[in-house]
């Protein structure tokens, strides 16, 4: 990925305000998977007329042009990731809410494998899981 958000978006032909702007950075700049109401606060600080309303309106648009992906976890927010990513799958903190990205080779492998044994070829696939952190005692 050597394009940003906003070069993507002016791309895709989208007229790119200042505040579509701001809200293109906040997100090339995010290491985590922000929420709407977390992309409006970090938005907000560089630029205070920027509304929620806003940032709801410009991740919907992102959404659907592709420039966005969004993710949801179970936990009731919607929660935003750049599109254009390598893959990677998520494992959610079920107690803390963070969201740990990674990619497991043997994993893919499997997952190959499984959809050839059931007669298909895997074209793309999104992995989720939820869980707790191991007590120090190993009980959990």
């Amino acid at each position: 990925m050597t394009e940003t958000i906003i070069d993507r978006c002016e791309a895709k032909g989208l007229r790119m305000t200042g505040q579509r702007r701001v809200i293109a950075q906040v997100l090339e700049d995010a290491k985590d998977h922000p929420d709407a109401e977390e992309i409006y606060a970090r938005a907000s600080v560089i630029d205070s007329a920027i509304s929620l309303a806003t940032v709801y309106r410009t991740v919907k648009l992102y959404e659907e042009v592709n420039i966005l992906q969004r993710l949801e976890f179970g936990d009731g927010r919607a929660r935003f990731e750049d599109a254009d990513r390598p893959h990677h799958d998520h494992l959610f903190d079920l107690r803390t809410g963070e969201v740990i990205e990674f990619v497991d080779p043997e994993l893919e492998v499997l997952q190959e494998k499984i959809a050839r044994k059931l007669g298909y070829t895997l074209k793309g696939h999104k992995m989720e899981l939820f869980g707790v952190p191991l007590d120090k005692g190993g009980a959990d």
